[in-house]
């Protein structure tokens, strides 16, 4: 579960700029794991099929929550349901639901310094608790949990749709099936898409915490049209409105556009929206050979200046929704890595809607805020 942590100065909660951890994943991310009985168990129930060739943005950076038999590497929710069957998947998801998401989480976010948590979602927990097959029941009860808990702290919720109908990219965790990239390619699946949102909307709008709704995470261009995101935007927009006032609407840029600020007009014309991007030293060759201080140095100068492109006085808010102080140099020390984090604080903290870490919890000790601030890497506490 993908807790992504906000992170503002602490104060009262207010629905004003929050900070977030981001709870890895409501969506479940499958990781390879050690045990052959497992994979064998898997595979003599249904192989998982998918084609798709190409490395995925995930990788190994998730949890290693499940082992199943993968034939292409995509790791996603739809594969272990689909891989195990409903019969088996059912436990074995409820079982990591219960236990990965709990509300000592949302204890220790409060106690950090963080605001608020953004919580990715697959388009299937409207169907809940009877989802389409491949998938099994239970994530909508695991996020209504996750609203009591976070009013019990005093903290945000961002509901970010992390994977949307038809898959908004080819990779594991839009629930890409086989690789394949189909949202948005038609009005009824767009419809399909602004529906869930309604649903999300119309069920949490009560909730206090209740602080953002996050459309769609990272479509990719140009399969994913800008034509087409904006209409899907203006129709989700509208839901959540329909539902609230309060909350604010994030609207995801494009992953591999050319033009970082094509959504600022648009997103600028409407109140309370929120133009989200994200930032890694990561997914890309240009980072392999980066030393401790070119990494600082990128941070400062690219991400600081792409960051202030998107930020305009009259635009929308700005949201850094995902970041890691993970990189590609070896045998970095603490020191280093914590002046690699603190400078990703303080360039992204210019956000005007905050930042959010992925992800909260991670095998992988720098993916994990909740290590990284246990292991004094990482202090938000003022």
């Amino acid at each position: 579960h993908d807790v992504e942590l906000r992170h503002r100065r602490r104060r009262p909660f207010s629905k004003q700029r929050p900070h977030i951890p981001s709870h890895e994943e409501e969506e479940s991310s499958l990781e390879q794991g050690e045990e052959e009985e497992e994979k064998e168990e898997a595979n003599k129930d249904s192989s998982v099929t998918a084609d798709y060739g190409k490395s995925t943005r995930w990788g190994n950076d998730d949890p290693s929550v499940f082992a199943v038999t993968r034939v292409t590497g995509l790791q996603g929710e739809y594969q272990i349901c689909n891989g195990y069957g409903t019969a088996k998947a059912t436990p074995i998801l409820k079982n990591h639901w219960s236990t990965y998401i709990v509300e000592d989480d949302f204890r220790f976010i409060s106690e950090n310094g963080l605001t608020a948590v953004r919580i990715p979602v697959g388009w299937w927990i409207a169907s809940d608790p009877s989802p389409p097959a491949p998938y099994v029941g239970g994530s909508l009860q695991t996020l209504d949990k996750a609203f009591k808990w976070a009013e019990e702290y005093n903290l945000g919720v961002i509901i970010d749709l992390h994977a949307a109908p038809g898959s908004q990219n080819p990779f594991e965790h839009s629930a890409s099936k086989d690789g394949s990239q189909d949202w948005g390619t038609s009005a009824a699946n767009i419809a399909q898409t602004v529906q869930v949102i309604d649903f999300l909307a119309s069920r949490y709008a009560a909730s206090p915490s209740l602080l953002a709704v996050e459309l769609l995470n990272e479509p990719l261009a140009p399969r994913a049209s800008l034509e087409s995101l904006k209409t899907y935007y203006r129709d989700g927009y509208n839901a959540v409105r329909k539902h609230s006032s309060e909350a604010y609407v994030i609207m995801s840029n494009r992953l591999s556009s050319p033009d970082p600020t094509e959504l600022l007009e648009f997103a600028g014309g409407l109140p309370k929206a929120v133009v989200d991007v994200h930032y890694y030293v990561l997914f890309n060759s240009m980072f392999d050979t980066f030393t401790v201080q070119q990494n600082i140095d990128f941070i400062k100068t690219n991400y600081s200046s792409a960051l202030s492109t998107v930020t305009k006085q009259n635009g929308p808010l700005t949201f850094v929704g995902e970041w890691v102080a993970e990189w590609q140099v070896p045998n970095a020390t603490k020191e280093d890595l914590k002046m690699f984090a603190n400078t990703q604080m303080d360039v992204y903290g210019k956000a005007t809607f905050g930042w959010a870490y992925w992800t909260l919890k991670n095998v992988n000790n720098h993916w994990s805020m909740e290590w990284m601030i246990k292991n004094e890497y990482i202090s938000l506490k003022i």
